[in-house]
């Protein structure tokens, strides 16, 4: 759900600060943090999404022509 690269960019960007500091397990920890809070964002990816918005484009197009087709079948029944 999350995007490995996102989350690979932040960790170097902060292990590049502390890179100098003892505290050996901050990265560690503070991906996890990291990690488990945008967890609970319920996140997609930008692939997922374009996905989802061209499944929905075409559900809509479908309908638009189903809604056209019936319409017609419609005025077909009250003319004969």
């Amino acid at each position: 759900m999350l995007d490995p690269k996102f989350l690979e960019d932040i960790s170097g960007k902060i292990s590049a600060l502390i890179a100098k500091t003892p505290a050996a397990d901050i990265e560690k920890n503070l991906r996890a943090l990291l990690t488990a809070q945008f967890a609970k964002l319920d996140l997609v990816t930008r692939e997922d999404f374009e996905i989802q918005k061209e499944l929905l484009a075409r559900a809509q197009a479908r309908l638009a022509q189903l809604e056209a087709r019936l319409a017609e079948l419609e005025s077909q029944r009250k003319a004969g």
